[in-house]
């Protein structure tokens, strides 16, 4: 395997669940923030099943594209230095902090998009275009589509869902939904929509639908039947627009640091966790809740977020989770 991924711990949040008014069993993360690879984070899946396909298909060339502090961009650069190939990653602009400063470091040759903070069906559009320009110059390119969530990339998630329905049968799983691919592969995995809630942070229109047919593809892939239901999307934390941040992010990404040195970031983790917040809330007494972390710490050192991150404003940080779980 050209991308080795490690085991990655789960375990229980028992100080934050007391917070949030749980039992000290019923909270637990998947700490797939730390799955290596230049700073870890849940790409590294997707990127070991798609670099093996791009290898075996003769390819050279990484293509791909995301937001300026796009966790998947940095580790599909990091990804195509292991392979020995190249890599190309269609960004929208900001400053060299953050994911993209690790993007300069990891050697990625960047090229700016137009357009607002993630011009989703034009940055696809982008890539396609970008790898077919590669492919005349006489290189072999292999175009990822944003966030690795193609069928394959998003059944590299499956298995996740079978580990935590195995060693803990939970009654819900929470994730931050971007691309959609992650959340796909846990419901297919858990073989039930109805189990894993996504935290759409903002970035792709019409997350809804790409979730249900991802899982019912990546499932095809694993040998498994399509989940049962619908997907499930909590659609009130993403903001303004994708990637800026909210009071209720920040309210529950200073909570999961100061109960648990739980670090997440204010694209995705912090979004979700707010989610979390709010579906704890609503869940039955005694539902035992699984955060999947995503990864995401380059993008909490981005200057963008410096004084969002050091404001005294009242966040409702001291009001318990109920004053956390509300959007701004």
């Amino acid at each position: 395997m050209i991308l080795p991924v490690p085991a990655t711990p789960l375990h229980p949040l028992p100080r934050l669940a007391r917070r949030l008014g749980l039992g000290p069993e019923d909270l637990w993360v998947k700490r797939d923030d730390l799955t290596g690879l230049a700073g870890g984070g849940n790409k590294a899946r997707k990127l070991a099943a798609i670099v093996a396909d791009a290898a075996a298909k003769g390819c050279d060339h990484l293509v791909t594209g995301g937001g300026a502090q796009s966790n998947h961009a940095r580790m599909t650069a990091a990804a195509a230095n292991l392979a020995g190939m190249g890599c190309d990653l269609l960004l929208t602009p900001g400053d060299d902090s953050g994911n993209l400063l690790l993007d300069r470091v990891l050697g990625a040759g960047i090229h700016w998009l137009d357009g607002g903070p993630l011009p989703y069906a034009e940055t696809e559009a982008a890539i396609q275009e970008h790898a077919r320009a590669l492919a005349a110059r006489g290189r072999r390119p292999y175009a990822i589509p944003i966030g690795g969530s193609s069928p394959l990339g998003a059944a590299a998630y499956v298995d996740v869902g079978r580990e935590l329905a195995e060693r803990l049968d939970p009654g819900l799983v929470v994730v931050a939904a971007g691309s959609g691919g992650t959340q796909a592969g846990l419901a297919a995995g858990l073989g039930d929509h109805g189990k894993v809630l996504g935290v759409d942070v903002g970035a792709r229109p019409g997350l809804a639908e790409a979730v249900q047919e991802l899982a019912a593809e990546a499932a095809a892939l694993a040998g498994l039947p399509a989940p049962r239901g619908r997907c499930r999307l909590d659609t009130a934390r993403a903001g303004k627009a994708y990637g800026e941040p909210t009071g209720a992010a920040l309210d529950a990404l200073r909570a999961a640091a100061r109960t648990e040195a739980l670090l997440l970031d204010p694209v995705y983790t912090a979004k979700a966790m707010a989610g979390l917040f709010a579906a704890v809330r609503e869940a039955p007494r005694g539902t035992r809740v699984v955060f999947v972390h995503t990864g995401g710490l380059p993008g909490l050192l981005a200057s963008r977020y410096a004084g969002w991150l050091t404001s005294e404003t009242p966040t409702g940080a001291g009001a318990g989770p109920a004053a956390a779980a509300e959007p701004s």
